[in-house]
């Protein structure tokens, strides 16, 4: 099996690519000890830390982001200093720098059914208060991140080597963690390219980082640029690009996400794009021009009374006789994803048998995955059933989505960097609203939050799991050890983050108001907790609350996703076989279906352009820096992201001293 191909620089020179589906070749470093108490430590702070963020900003803003990077860089920094010292008996390596970051990882884990499914419980009061109900929600996050991982773990090899490159599955976020701590500790260890590529990633990291930070106060020209709303306030085609900013289209300068866009395929990044463009630039306009969809307006004041928002999930607009554009593409977006990935899987499993030669470690063992998936499920139903009343069917409904969810999340995470949780959780509401017959409305809504939190709750860890995976794969590092620690971190994860949730709540009660409408006295709009509360009264009608019309073209685009794998399988192979590159990968256009977030795929087709750019100029340099730059665009975004959580909590971000200059209706 080779590992590296061949590829000619702009001078003729022949250079071998290192292939982003192996192991780095060095990935054997002799480390005695790697599952430490002082990488449990300090990899738990790390995550905890990231928790606390994670919950203010998913409470503020409706997004969380992963401790991946943020481990790895913090558990370097204190570990190195710590190996130096007389308290140390052992050398710090990548092996246990590795162990830190899962630690981080699995402990900043579990924050998003914090910032969504449990608020809507308390805001359509159907729990008592978090004090209260500490125990109940800390024995559901428990059971639902126990299940994630215990059931994707024995899948490790079939995602990070038998499927991954006919998939392309490079996990960027991870890829760049394991780029990370590999240069940091080459660089340490006296190797002058060594040292040449940490400076490089350090540049990148701190740009990302003051960008980031400096542009919560100049949003409209520092991050996001709106090239209509431009046009709007000069008076240039008013119409016109009033109607395109109304569908979201702008570019934002995220390091992340263009970072991703260089460790991804080209044609993963304009497939992401294409789906939006087909999705929010064609299909969602002509809902609208047709009356089959509907808006609501953004603004009273002038130049701005006709800027519309087509993306709103409220009561008005989640319903089959009145949907929004984004609540009519939920449906063909998630059905076409599943056909897809569906298809995809079972054709690449029986293409691509034996290749797990690639890695050292052949898989878990049976005893470290089975009995826990038993177990887990023999627990789940008694317990749930006494805590919240509910039937044994629904508790295992809840564990078989959460399953089905992850096999999605994982592979659009893998291909895009971009976990689409939040929409396959409202999924699969709708899905539990069919099972879900109870004898009031009240019940019938806590049971639907609660299945939907168990689903969320196991995808969402399954998810970080496989990503932590491929970061030990990269790096070599032992596959049980890993997985324990994982474990360990889920673990105080369980009482971390109810916990963290409840101080929350505590200070700011209006988080927990029922029928919450945020106002200018409440510091958070709780975007996620709305949707979350608005599909589960509509999932608990006595109707199917999805479009006649969307149910029609999902089965079009179930059909189309499939008939694209087929295509790919058995028409192009052989003297065909160059075409692959150019066939559109339909799992990722139709996730774009699901995200109301053009700017997303706009950043990683410039990253990816960036990367095809850099490799025609000078081959030989991007094969040496252009993964760490990429590391150090995203980890400068992510820990930037962190000084901006903690800034607004001080009470001095951007919402509060920034300026909307350049923002469409003078806000971004």
């Amino acid at each position: 099996m080779e590992t590296r191909s061949q590829s000619s620089s702009s001078d003729g020179t022949t250079i071998e690519e290192p292939d982003p589906f192996a192991p780095f070749p060095d990935s054997q470093p002799d480390e005695r000890r790697i599952l430490t108490f002082r990488a449990i430590l300090v990899g738990s702070l790390c995550g905890t830390l990231v928790n606390v963020s994670n919950i203010y900003l998913g409470l503020k803003a409706g997004w969380t982001t992963s401790a991946n990077i943020f481990g790895s860089i913090i558990g370097f920094v204190v570990l190195k200093q710590w190996s130096a010292s007389s308290f140390s008996r052992h050398a710090f390596g990548p092996h246990e720098n590795n162990i830190v970051q899962t630690a981080a990882t699995a402990a900043g884990g579990l924050s998003g059914v914090f910032v969504s499914a449990v608020p809507a419980l308390y805001q359509l009061g159907l729990l008592k208060t978090p004090g209260a109900d500490y125990f109940h929600l800390t024995l559901l996050t428990g059971l639902g991140g126990l299940f994630g991982l215990f059931s994707i773990a024995p899948l490790r090899n079939f995602f990070l080597v038998q499927v991954a490159r006919e998939l392309d599955l490079r996990f960027p976020s991870s890829t760049a963690t394991a780029t990370t701590i590999r240069s940091m500790h080459q660089a340490v260890e006296g190797g002058i390219k060594a040292r040449r590529k940490l400076r490089v990633m350090v540049i990148a990291f701190v740009a990302a980082l003051i960008l980031r930070v400096a542009s919560q106060y100049a949003i409209g020209i520092l991050w996001d640029w709106h090239p209509f709303t431009w046009m709007v306030t000069s008076g240039i085609a008013v119409n016109a690009a009033m109607s395109l900013e109304s569908w979201g289209w702008y570019i934002e300068w995220t390091p992340a996400f263009i970072g991703s866009g260089m460790l991804v395929s080209v044609n993963v990044a304009v497939s992401f794009l294409a789906g939006s463009v087909l999705a929010w630039g064609i299909i969602g306009p002509t809902l609208v021009s047709t009356g089959m969809a509907f808006g609501q307006h953004r603004s009273t004041q002038e130049p701005w009374t006709e800027l519309m928002s087509y993306t709103l999930l409220s009561k008005e607009l989640a319903t089959a006789d009145h949907p929004s554009p984004r609540y009519w593409l939920l449906w063909p977006g998630v059905i076409c994803m599943t056909t897809t990935a569906l298809t995809g899987y079972a054709y690449t499993s029986l293409e691509q048998p034996e290749k797990a030669d690639l890695d050292q470690s052949r898989g878990l063992n049976l005893w470290m995955w089975l009995p826990g998936v038993i177990l887990v499920i023999v627990l789940s139903c008694p317990i749930l059933k006494a805590q919240f009343g509910m039937s044994y069917g629904m508790t295992l409904s809840s564990l078989f989505l959460a399953f089905g969810m992850s096999l999605l999340a994982i592979q659009a995470t893998g291909a895009t960097d971009t976990t689409p949780l939040g929409t396959l959780s409202k999924v699969s509401q709708v899905i539990l609203g069919g099972v879900n017959r109870q004898p009031s409305i009240e019940a019938a809504q806590r049971l639907n939050l609660i299945g939907g939190a168990l689903t969320n709750i196991g995808a969402s860890q399954a998810t970080d799991l496989m990503g932590d995976f491929r970061v030990g794969f990269l790096l070599g590092t032992p596959l049980s050890t890993q997985y324990l620690t994982q474990i360990i971190g889920t673990l105080l994860a369980t009482f971390i983050s109810p916990l963290i949730f409840m101080i929350f709540s505590t200070a700011y009660p209006c988080i927990l108001a029922r029928d919450n409408n945020p106002t200018e006295s409440c510091e958070f709009s709780l975007p996620a907790a709305s949707a979350w509360r608005v599909i589960a009264v509509a999932a608990t009608e006595p109707t199917l609350p999805i479009p006649r019309s969307s149910v029609i073209f999902s089965i079009i685009m179930g059909v189309v996703g499939s008939a694209t794998v087929l295509v790919r399988h058995l028409i192009l192979v052989d003297k065909w076989a160059h075409a692959r590159k150019y066939h559109p990968n339909f799992m990722i256009l139709a996730m774009a279906f699901t995200l109301p977030a053009t700017h997303y795929g706009i950043a990683m087709v410039i990253g990816a352009l960036v990367a095809v750019a850099w490799r025609r100029r000078s081959l030989g340099g991007y094969e040496e820096y252009g993964a760490a730059v990429a590391a150090g665009l995203m980890a400068g975004e992510g820990i930037g992201g962190s000084v901006n959580a903690l800034l607004s909590i001080l009470g001095i971000g951007g919402e509060g001293v920034g300026t909307q200059v350049g923002c469409p209706a003078g806000k971004c």
